[in-house]
């Protein structure tokens, strides 16, 4: 995919910020759009399906939390990248962000280039997948990687994008130990920094999910998945 055809929404209430992270992403190529609070961004990625949003938390009319729950629940946004550009970098408000549906997290201030080189890190899961290992099935649960969807026993379950890729990297292998750092590297990629608590909630999202049995947790290693998925 061709950076042209990338579209980027910005959310933030400060013009400065919008100006500045929108003029050095438009310079790298991408399509921007911008919205000033949480009420016109949902109302706007609905409009434009963004491939990516980059949204502030603390808002005036409806916060980033709200708006990225709202904006989870469309169906045609299911494949949206959102990440948090936020001063805010309280352990607190990153478990909010990640339990709303959100990705990723950055914190503010941010030099331009590494704000692009996270850009990019978040934008790299676009490059087409093997569709040989595009459908991988264990038990009553079917994962359509393709179409970034997952059913068990027979229902569709809407996942934000990092638990499906975290789930996607686990049920690869299952009963295979994945470290932490594989983990990371795999599902966030080596560029982008993102709390030591990120991998424990998105794992808890998934047992309440998919079941708590179906995951194992390896003190001081990582985590497997265990093929017996009960809903």
């Amino acid at each position: 995919m061709k950076k042209r055809d990338i579209k980027i929404l910005l959310v933030d209430d400060e013009p400065d910020i919008l100006e500045i992270v929108g003029y050095n992403l438009s310079a790298e190529g991408y399509e921007i759009f911008t919205a000033e609070n949480g009420v016109k961004a949902v109302k706007k990625a609905k409009k434009i399906k963004p491939h990516l949003i980059i949204m502030d938390v603390m808002m005036p009319e409806m916060d980033g939390i709200e708006a990225c729950e709202l904006i989870r629940k469309v169906p045609d946004l299911s494949e949206t990248i959102i990440t948090f550009l936020t001063a805010r970098g309280e352990d607190y408000s990153q478990v909010a962000g990640f339990d709303a549906g959100a990705d990723d997290y950055i914190t503010k201030p941010i030099k331009p280039k590494v704000l692009v080189s996270k850009v990019k890190s978040l934008l790299r899961r676009f490059k087409e997948e093997d569709s040989a290992e595009s459908i991988v099935e264990i038990g009553n649960l079917i994962i359509n990687r393709d179409e970034y969807k997952v059913v068990l026993n027979g229902d569709e379950l809407i996942l934000p994008r990092k638990e499906f890729e975290l789930l996607s990297l686990l049920a690869s292998k299952p009963g295979k130990v994945f470290k932490r750092e594989d983990i990371l590297d795999s599902v966030w990629g080596n560029e982008v920094v993102v709390g030591g608590r990120t991998i424990d909630v998105h794992i808890r999202k998934l047992r309440e999910k998919i079941g708590d049995d179906s995951f194992k947790t390896v003190k001081g290693v990582g985590y497997k998945f265990i093929e017996t998925c009960k809903n």
